[in-house]
C-alpha cells in the first residue's frame, strides 16, 4: 500500500514560492489531518482563502489569534504588510482611518529567491531605491486586513469607509529587517491614540508600543514588532519595525504553529536583537 510522505506529519510549512503553492496541493497527496502553514501570497486573501477542502485563515495573531488557534490551514501574513498593519491595526478599530501614506525600507533578503540586477551587493552597496511605487503585491492584503477591522469598529459611528493605502516601497542597503513610517490624519490627542495602542497590544507576545524612537537594529533576529508614535499637529505618524525573515516570516510562521499546537506563543523565539 502506498503512503504519502507527509502521512505522519502534524504540521507542513509550504515556502514553494508564490504561485507554487497551489500546484502543491494540486500535485501532493496531503492527508486532512496535516496543517499546513503557507508563507506564499496564495491564500492570503479572502477569495482565495478556500482551496480545495482547506480553508486558510489568515495568520496575523496580532488580529486573529482566537481563529488561529483552531485553525487547520494558516496563510502567513507578507512581510511589508505585518509591519504596515500592525502599525495601523488599533487605528483601525477605532474607526479613524482614512487616507494613510506609507514608506516603508527593506534589506536584499526581502527581495524574493530569484537573483536580478538589484539584489546583487555591487548595486545595493551604498544606495536607495524606490520600487513597486503604489503597486506593491502586499497592498490588497493590507488593505483587506484594515478594512475589515474598521467596518466591525464599535465606533462605526464615526467611521469614513475604507482606508485608502498609498505605499511607496524602497530597497535599502542592508541585508535584513523593515522599517515603515505611516502618516496619518488625526485629531486625537496624544494620549488618547497611545492608550488606544496599549490597550489594543496588551497581550500581544511580541509587538510593542516603545516610548522612545525605534531603531531597526532592535528587531534583527529576533520576532519582535517595535511601534513608535508621534504627533504634529493633526498629524501622526506610526513607525514599526520588524525582522522581515522572523515576525515578516519564517518567525511569525511558527508563532502560529505554536499557537495552532497549544504550545507557548514564543517557543522557540526567545531570541536577542544586535542592539538592546
Amino acid at each position: 500500500e502506498e503512503h504519502s510522505s507527509v502521512d505522519n506529519v502534524d504540521v507542513l510549512f509550504l515556502c514553494a514560492g508564490h504561485g507554487a503553492a497551489k500546484n502543491v496541493l494540486d500535485t501532493t497527496d496531503i492527508p486532512e489531518s496535516v496543517c499546513i502553514i503557507d508563507l506564499s501570497q496564495d491564500f492570503r486573501l479572502a477569495e482565495h482563502a478556500n482551496y480545495k477542502s482547506r480553508r486558510f485563515v489568515y495568520g496575523l495573531p496580532e488580529l486573529y489569534k482566537n481563529a488561529i488557534c483552531t485553525a487547520k490551514n494558516i496563510a502567513n501574513p507578507g512581510c511589508f504588510a505585518s509591519a504596515i498593519e500592525l502599525a495601523l491595526l488599533p487605528l483601525a478599530k477605532a474607526g479613524i482611518l482614512k487616507e494613510v501614506y506609507t514608506t516603508g525600507i527593506t534589506g536584499s533578503t526581502g527581495a524574493g529567491q530569484a537573483l536580478s540586477a538589484t539584489t546583487h551587493f555591487s548595486w545595493r552597496a551604498n544606495n536607495i531605491s524606490a520600487y513597486k511605487t503604489l503597486k506593491h503585491q502586499h497592498i490588497k492584503e493590507i488593505s483587506e486586513s484594515i478594512n475589515q477591522l474598521g467596518q466591525e469598529s464599535k465606533l462605526s459611528d464615526h467611521n469614513s469607509g475604507d482606508a485608502n493605502i498609498w505605499f511607496v516601497p524602497w530597497r535599502g542597503d542592508f541585508t535584513r529587517g523593515i522599517f515603515t513610517s505611516s502618516t496619518i490624519d488625526c485629531d486625537l490627542p496624544e494620549q488618547e491614540v497611545k492608550g488606544l495602542y496599549q490597550e489594543f497590544y496588551k497581550e500581544a507576545r511580541f509587538t510593542h508600543v516603545s516610548d522612545t524612537p525605534i531603531n531597526l537594529k532592535q528587531v534583527v533576529n529576533t520576532n519582535k514588532c517595535l511601534l513608535y508614535l508621534e504627533h504634529s499637529g493633526n498629524k501622526l505618524v506610526v513607525h514599526s519595525a520588524l525582522d522581515n525573515l522572523l515576525k515578516g516570516a519564517s518567525g511569525q510562521a511558527v508563532q502560529n504553529m505554536n499557537l495552532m499546537f497549544g504550545l507557548e506563543e514564543d517557543a522557540g523565539l526567545k531570541l536577542k536583537s544586535p542592539g538592546f
